[in-house]
């Protein structure tokens, strides 16, 4: 009869506990369904979603027919068109200066006085030889045509008076020379005398520059050859200031350097600011191709992303879609599209870099398109 109550406490204990387990289970579950649903922005699961990203604020342009063209860039060095060494031509002690450097002289104009009294003391010994001569042929030509000279005596007296005139004439050469003149107009560049200097034949006066035109020679590859001609325009940057230059090609070498494989070409500059001078280095675009009919984009529309050339189109103006693009010719403002992009497409050329394919974007005109320029700049760069 004890046996009875020892059975139920072994199967009771178990019983309570799994009922309790199954109460707190339910009660569990149904906190947590609470919590979820309370919960805001709630997903099936309990996760919660994803906050939905603003639209990028950006600028676009329109893809469009036109003209662009390939360059050959070359630095080179401006040049005067003209430049000399100016060098005395007779000995003497510099009288007197005439210029200084920095002035604009015109072609014939005096730069420097040597003085000449000795030249002139010259001059004056070869006009009296000269005259002595001039008479004594005088009498020689009524003697001979009395033949009271011989022709021995008659011819010596023709080549003594033609040697006393060329002494004559080298006389007052010489004493032309002493007072020095511009060879040409332009721009005196260095003065290598002062008054009172004793200088011989042979010694620098003075340096003179023609700077109307500047002159810009580069050597350009001769595969470009044939594509060069004179007279076509030539774009240059100055690497000082960055002040562009507008020239033309003067000249084109007819020959090929051997060593090198290029031709020379020179270029001239007609016109330029006050402060260009000769000396400055400058980045100089010769254009060696040029297509019509391409498709254009601005160069700024174009990004580099992991080695690959790519811009995002705007999609209905709601979406950023990114396309790889095969790039021709480039220069400061365009880009011309070989295959990605086609006429009509609208690029967007500010807030690009902060863009990802897919997103959404908000085109702004005007101010709103400044301020996605400024997005732009604070964007992430190249990849």
């Amino acid at each position: 009869m004890r046996s009875t109550p020892r059975f139920r406490r072994t199967w009771v204990a178990p019983l309570l506990a799994i009922g309790l387990a199954a109460a707190l289970g339910a009660c569990g579950k149904d906190g947590a369904t609470g919590q979820a649903q309370g919960a805001p922005g709630g997903a099936p699961g309990g996760t919660p979603a994803a906050p939905k990203q603003p639209p990028v604020p950006v600028a676009v342009a329109s893809a469009a027919t036109g003209t662009i063209a390939s360059y050959y860039t070359a630095t080179a060095t401006l040049a005067a068109d003209k430049e000399a060494e100016i060098l005395a031509r007779v000995s003497g002690v510099v009288e007197k200066l005439l210029c200084e450097e920095g002035d604009v002289v015109a072609e014939g104009a005096p730069l420097l006085l040597i003085d000449n009294d000795e030249y002139a003391f010259r001059v004056e010994q070869a006009e009296a030889a000269h005259k002595d001569l001039e008479a004594r042929m005088a009498r020689m030509q009524k003697m001979r045509e009395q033949d009271m000279v011989s022709a021995e005596e008659y011819d010596k007296a023709v080549n003594d008076l033609a040697s006393t005139k060329a002494a004559e004439g080298m006389a007052r050469l010489n004493l032309s020379y002493t007072r020095v003149t511009a060879p040409f107009a332009g721009r005196v560049v260095t003065r290598d005398v002062d008054p009172g200097q004793t200088v011989n034949v042979g010694t620098q006066l003075f340096v003179l520059s023609d700077f109307r035109p500047l002159l810009a020679r580069v050597h350009v590859p001769s595969k470009e050859f044939n594509k060069l001609k004179p007279d076509q325009p030539v774009n240059l940057v100055l690497k000082s200031s960055g002040i562009k230059l507008r020239g033309r090609i003067r000249l084109v070498s007819p020959t090929i350097d051997p060593s090198s494989g290029t031709i020379k070409v020179t270029v001239e500059i007609n016109e330029y600011p006050d402060g260009v001078r000769a000396g400055d280095f400058a980045e100089v675009s010769i254009v060696t191709e040029r297509r019509n009919n391409s498709t254009l984009v601005p160069k700024i529309a174009v990004v580099n992303d992991r080695g690959e050339q790519i811009v995002y189109v705007a999609q209905a103006d709601t979406t950023a879609e990114r396309r790889v693009v095969e790039l021709g010719f480039q220069d400061d403002a365009n880009a011309e599209i070989l295959s990605g992009v086609t006429v009509g497409d609208r690029v967007v050329v500010k807030g690009q870099r902060s863009l990802k394919h897919g997103a959404a974007i908000k085109i702004l005109d005007g101010d709103g398109a400044a301020q996605a320029a400024g997005d732009t700049a604070a964007g992430v760069g190249d990849s």
